[in-house]
């Protein structure tokens, strides 16, 4: 998938591109393509993209450790600025950002990278508790029939053990 170049959104018809996705995203493990579409709409000072669409994706649970198959399903959209005197190669790795500066914002002169954007959400989308059903319960634990080997330096705590216990 090519990167849009920004200006020419403003000669699309009524400044928008639509892309239809059926293919795997590279830096995603899925069982299945992302099938989907997404609107890219130029707003003058703002890019305003719109994704709507699914894959399927294996995921471990955290709980019995058993992999399961999850419907990942993206209906979403984000505002990008669109600042003309942002310059992303001079950022410094560690800069204080103040909370309304927390947004996207991309040079009107450059690019827009669709698939790297569209990862971005399906990453957001994966959930972070990954449990494969209501039911499922940790593994249980092999029962062995040789006791556990006590540790001697112990040995004195649990005489006094055994005698404290009725």
């Amino acid at each position: 998938m090519q990167a849009i170049y920004i200006p020419h959104l403003l000669q699309a018809p009524n400044r928008t591109q639509t892309l239809l996705f059926d293919d795997f995203i590279p830096e995603l493990e899925t069982l299945t393509p992302f099938r989907g579409k997404m609107m890219v709409r130029h707003g003058g000072t703002f890019l305003e993209v719109s994704v709507k669409g699914e894959t399927i994706i294996t995921l471990t649970c955290d709980r019995c450790l058993q992999q399961y198959n999850r419907r990942l399903s993206l209906d979403t959209s984000e505002i990008i600025w669109l600042d003309k005197d942002i310059d992303i190669q001079n950022y410094p790795q560690e800069r204080e950002i103040a909370w309304e500066d927390l947004s996207e914002t991309l040079s009107p002169e450059g690019h827009f990278d669709p698939q790297s954007w569209l990862f971005e959400q399906l990453s957001l989308a994966v959930p972070l508790r990954q449990l494969c059903g209501k039911e499922c319960q940790p593994p249980t634990p092999k029962n062995d029939e040789n006791p556990p080997i006590i540790d001697g330096r112990w040995a004195s705590l649990e005489a006094l053990k055994q005698q404290l216990s009725p």
